[in-house]
């Protein structure tokens, strides 16, 4: 961790540190005791920060839990981003985007997301705050999507395939909950990419 010319740690540093915890904390609290059983004291418990502290960064617990998921998928979308620019060409790149996605959305991060966007159903205030921050996220994912798989959405058809191909990942991870769908998982997500692989050359003429 970076520290002042005295070599002590500023209050700035620590107070970010502190916020990091929270927000990890939280998503652990999500993955473990779903959005019912996670509270705001059990998670400054789990951070090691105090009731005080914790009320100072994030005065409710939507304020928390949705700072959480919202930095956390930022970070994973940095973390998408890497695993991408890694692939390289080549005649396999639609199944390796398409397994990429797979393990973005069965991920302990989607399991706090899934825990918040039920709980927004019948929360009016979080609804609200919810569809915003999913619309962020959806679109982000989206276009790096498109990126990942080298297409041109104003294509007709194209911008649906990719759609497919978030929401069927989307609805694996979902099922991924109950058990684990690994293995199932990857022969759905290589027969998609063969049929996914196919429709976009035909697209592209």
């Amino acid at each position: 961790m970076p520290s002042t010319a005295t070599g002590r740690v500023s209050q700035e540093e620590r107070s970010q540190s502190m916020r990091q915890r929270l927000l990890d904390a939280t998503v652990a609290c999500l993955v473990d005791y779903g959005w019912s059983g996670t509270s705001t004291v059990l998670v400054s418990e789990r951070a090691g920060v105090s009731r005080g502290a914790q009320l100072h960064h994030f005065p409710t617990k939507n304020h928390l839990v949705l700072a959480a998921i919202e930095h956390l998928w930022e970070s994973r979308g940095e973390a998408y981003r890497a695993a991408i620019t890694g692939l390289g060409d080549g005649p396999d790149r639609v199944r390796r985007v398409v397994h990429i996605l797979g393990e973005q959305f069965s991920s302990d991060l989607y399991v706090a997301a899934l825990e918040l966007w039920v709980a927004a159903r019948s929360d009016e205030a979080l609804h609200a705050a919810v569809i915003q921050l999913e619309h962020r996220i959806g679109s982000g994912v989206h276009r790096l999507t498109v990126e990942a798989l080298g297409v041109d959405e104003s294509v007709p058809g194209v911008r649906e395939l990719v759609q497919a191909t978030l929401d069927l990942v989307r609805g694996l991870g979902l099922a991924n909950t109950l058990t684990d769908d690994s293995a199932r998982r990857r022969r759905i997500l290589d027969r998609w990419a063969v049929t996914l692989d196919h429709e976009l050359k035909e697209l592209r003429g």
